[in-house]
């Protein structure tokens, strides 16, 4: 790349002679013109294009730009300088490695800023399919960041002409060796990486899961997730099992509103028009249930000792479930004690056919 750089400048430099001293202090003297035209005038001229534009990222852009741009060029017009003085080979070789490590550098830096900047940018937009979320973010910027240094590096050594054979082969039995030693800790992260992209529950949801475990989501994290139970103790489940677990999110759907089922039994011979008058008249008395949907009450089965209601009702969060059905549980057998409505325990009738006889 130098040598065309340098063939490409040498006839313009030829008409100032042949002195080789002048020569390369034109090329360097041409490539920071080169550069202050760049800078003064492609570089502005973009910022304005750019300002005309509703997105910021594209700002941000061409200022970064502007600093590894720069400084390449001025590395061309020193490398091509030092072509034209004609160093013995190993100085020419040295100069040369010194300045694609500086270039490295440079770009390198230039990389690791944009990055940070675009997964910045990605993770603010709100959109529910993405895979870069605020708490994502710092595992994808750091990925990446090693991507370029590792990259970074492997061009550096190839400047200084280090073979990296040798190196490449030690680090991919490294690599087997630690996936090995920690595929639990790295199934938990990929998982928890699947479960931020896909979603199934956010904070603040309340899940159920088919081992039992039920709360309201606390925190997710890469590894592990955190659920608050009813009783207010705290459950930590690796991602591994809740990415390969059913879940149930009751805070899921078009809406957030949740269903109880109250289950009641009355004794044979009640009017069931007045149970059911009673039963949707606590249920549109309490403040916590919804309006809409409507409260429900279904008459299910004729059950062995009792008629067997069932009172339907919403609230607005499933975290209420508790403290509504508490409610009207407590409002069912005032109202039912208060109306003389029997709310029978079970029990089983003994019929004896015959008494033993006695003698």
């Amino acid at each position: 790349m130098f040598e065309q750089f340098q063939s490409f400048i040498s006839p313009a430099l030829t008409v100032f002679g042949d002195n080789r001293y002048i020569q390369a202090m034109l090329a360097v003297i041409l490539s920071f013109v080169a550069a202050w035209i760049f800078n003064r005038v492609i570089i502005t001229v973009l910022k304005k294009l750019a300002l005309k534009t509703h997105f910021e990222f594209d700002d941000h852009l061409f200022s970064l730009l502007h600093s590894p741009i720069y400084n390449s060029i001025l590395l061309l017009g020193l490398a091509s300088a030092s072509l034209i003085l004609s160093p013995p080979q190993l100085t020419l070789n040295i100069i040369f490695s010194v300045i694609q490590t500086i270039a490295l550098v440079v770009w390198a830096t230039f990389f690791l800023r944009a990055n940070r900047m675009l997964l910045t940018r990605i993770s603010r937009i709100d959109d529910k399919i993405k895979i870069v979320h605020p708490q994502t973010l710092p595992l994808f910027l750091n990925l990446i960041n090693i991507v370029i240094v590792v990259m970074a590096v492997y061009f550096l050594f190839s400047a200084w002409h280090i073979d990296m054979t040798a190196w490449l082969a030690s680090a991919g039995i490294v690599g087997i060796a630690v996936g090995f030693a920690a595929k639990d800790t790295l199934a938990n992260l990929f998982s928890g990486v699947f479960i931020m992209a896909d979603a199934p529950y956010k904070i603040g949801d309340f899940i159920v899961l088919d081992t039992g475990e039920r709360g309201e989501v606390t925190h997710i994290g890469i590894r592990s997730t955190r659920i608050l139970t009813r009783g207010d103790v705290e459950v930590t489940i690796p991602n591994s099992v809740m990415g390969n677990t059913k879940i149930i999110n009751e805070s899921g759907g078009p809406h957030e509103k949740y269903r109880c089922r109250i289950s009641v039994g009355v004794a044979y011979g009640t009017d069931i028009d007045k149970v059911r008058e009673i039963l949707l008249g606590i249920a549109h008395a309490e403040e916590i249930v919804c309006s809409n949907p409507e409260p429900r009450v279904r008459f299910r089965l004729f059950g062995a000792s009792s008629l067997d209601f069932d009172l339907l009702v919403w609230i607005s969060r499933p975290v209420l479930r508790g403290s509504v059905v508490d409610k009207l549980n407590c409002e069912i057998y005032h109202k039912f004690m208060e109306h003389d409505i029997e709310i029978p325990y079970s029990k089983q009738d003994l019929y004896i056919k015959e008494l033993p006889s006695q003698g």
